[in-house]
């Protein structure tokens, strides 16, 4: 073991995984054609209990005439062939019988025995559950839930945790670019570790490969199906000890890995949002059902470190008649007119002003030229 390279703050290379459990990430990506046509919602045939599976029983499960072929094809997998193939693609890889493997996935029946990943950002395993935070929801995301979760990520990351989430659409890409602003994160993928999924958050993934971490259980080239969402589901749910669902309506698969994270035993939260708002569906009905109410970051913190563990993100001093045009925003006014017609202001000082306060952080405008608050906190009267 001496002379492994290492890939950067990891702390494991590609040959941090022993043969037997590789195989069985390459087994898992062979499947994948089968998994999808027998993976359903009953009671036996949903894919954490697939994945629970040892080898041989889930091949004989999913595609029982070509078991021995596939079977004979898999052991004949060298260490040489699969070491190869993950530095090739710049990953590492990790499994269960390594000392680096997180703590979080060797609790779970259905947990994936290896994991194979890219970046060095943090170390491998560093990622425990007391110092780590999952953050998921729609990938059809209202504006509000787009900055809430961003905060969260952002304060979560400010505060020294990790922030975990899936690179989807919506609200985890919000999320990690909020958690990137403030120190690393970590993306958990349905495909391989080397190819950004979806392809419109390649910059995203890139950054967060440079600052942090991307993992999968299935090895570099893989294809991700409808079932390998829900597999990676239940490694972010297990990873951290709370998960928290920010916006998600009916049947989504955000629920999915908060009724995982909970099967778990760990703890879930979630952001309200209006009763009448199909995005907080299911949100509203965790919360209904026991969940944590998360309202922003320093809630999660609350949770995680204890009451006041965490301090609210201040911006840079700002003068009284900007302190008005905040409350102004905050009470309504989305647009340059309103805020105007508010505060009997003239058009283009309260334009110029709104201007300054996106550039300090406190807003974000739109593209069609709304605005809206930001989390981050002004300074107390008389004091910075």
């Amino acid at each position: 073991m001496s002379g492994k390279r290492r890939l950067g703050g990891a702390g494991v290379d590609a040959r941090s995984a022993c043969p037997e459990c590789l195989r069985r990430s390459w087994l898992i990506a062979r499947l994948g054609a089968w998994i999808q046509r027998v993976v359903d919602d009953r009671a036996g045939s949903r894919t954490p209990e697939l994945l629970r599976l040892d080898s041989e029983t889930l091949v004989a499960a999913v595609a029982a005439k070509q078991a021995d072929e596939i079977l004979a094809w898999n052991a004949s997998l060298t260490e040489g062939e699969m070491v190869a193939a993950i530095e090739n693609a710049g990953c590492w890889a990790c499994c269960r019988h390594h000392e680096s493997f997180p703590a979080g996935l060797n609790d779970g029946a259905d947990s994936p025995v290896a994991l194979i990943g890219r970046g060095g950002g943090l170390r491998l395993d560093g990622i425990e559950l007391g110092n780590s935070v999952t953050v998921v929801g729609a990938r059809k995301a209202t504006g509000y839930g787009l900055e809430v979760a961003a905060s969260i990520g952002r304060e979560v990351a400010a505060a020294g945790l990790n922030v975990i989430s899936g690179l989807a659409l919506g609200i985890d890409g919000a999320v990690h670019r909020g958690a990137l602003e403030r120190g690393p994160t970590v993306a958990v993928l349905g495909c391989g570790a080397d190819r950004p999924y979806p392809a419109s958050h390649s910059r995203l993934y890139r950054q967060v490969v440079e600052s942090g971490l991307v993992i999968s259980e299935v090895p570099p080239g893989a294809d991700a199906w409808r079932w390998s969402f829900p597999a990676r589901n239940r490694i972010m749910a297990a990873l951290s000890a709370m998960t928290v669902v920010v916006e998600a309506a009916w049947r989504s698969g955000s629920l999915i890995t908060a009724e995982m994270a909970s099967d778990a035993g760990r703890d879930v939260g979630a952001v309200p949002g209006p009763v009448t708002a199909g995005a907080a569906a299911g949100t509203n009905e965790l919360l209904a059902n026991g969940a944590a109410l998360i309202r922003g970051g320093q809630d999660v913190l609350d949770r995680m470190l204890g009451a006041g563990a965490g301090q609210p993100l201040f911006g840079p001093a700002i003068e009284d008649f900007e302190v008005e045009l905040l409350e102004a925003v905050e009470a309504g006014c989305r647009t340059v007119d309103e805020a105007a017609l508010m505060l009997e202001r003239e058009v283009g000082e309260v334009a110029t002003a709104l201007a300054r306060l996106e550039v300090r952080g406190y807003l974000r405008a739109s593209t069609i030229g709304t605005w809206t608050r930001t989390s981050l906190a002004t300074y107390p009267s008389g004091g910075e």
